[in-house]
């Protein structure tokens, strides 16, 4: 069990430290409290030898100034996309048509109607699942595209449903 202060804490601030105050004796000492110390330091080798720990690093060379002008494609990162079997593949296929055509048929539904910003911005999004399942779709990766077209379907059946 732990012992309680002799002190209260509200009063613990107002507590000064009291000084011993010095003999008469330690005084008279003149005495160096550091002694000194002499350091011995070895001679340093003649030569400092460099040791490789792998192979030399290849040199890169700056892109050429050649192509200026000519307009540079942007790189884009690889995509990594599971392998589907032929079977998987056609199902991935007719999953992701029928998913843009529903999206496709509930945008239709609620153009030229009034919207809110939450529902203009939700269209926005559904828009923007489209066009990227399409590119999906035209690059080969139908899982991708299946998935984005699914979104697309979501968010355009809640839109139809909030307005």
């Amino acid at each position: 069990m732990r012992r309680r202060p002799t002190i209260p804490w509200s009063t613990a601030i107002q507590v000064k430290p009291v000084t011993q105050p010095h003999s008469g004796a330690a005084s008279d000492v003149t005495e160096d409290p550091v002694p000194e110390l002499r350091l011995e330091i070895p001679p340093l080798p003649p030569r400092l030898i460099n040791v490789r720990n792998g192979p030399p690093r290849p040199r890169v060379s700056p892109p050429s100034s050649a192509g200026v002008g000519v307009e540079t494609e942007k790189l884009e990162a690889p995509l990594i996309s599971p392998q589907l079997s032929p079977q998987e593949t056609s199902v991935a296929q007719q999953q992701t048509n029928q998913s843009l055509s529903i999206a496709e048929k509930n945008l239709e539904s609620v153009r030229g109607k009034s919207l809110n910003a939450a529902q203009s911005d939700m269209v926005s999004k559904i828009r923007g699942f489209i066009k990227d399942a399409r590119e999906a779709a035209q690059a080969g990766d139908w899982a991708r595209a299946s998935s984005l077209a699914k979104k697309a379907q979501v968010l355009s059946e809640e839109l139809v449903g909030l307005h």
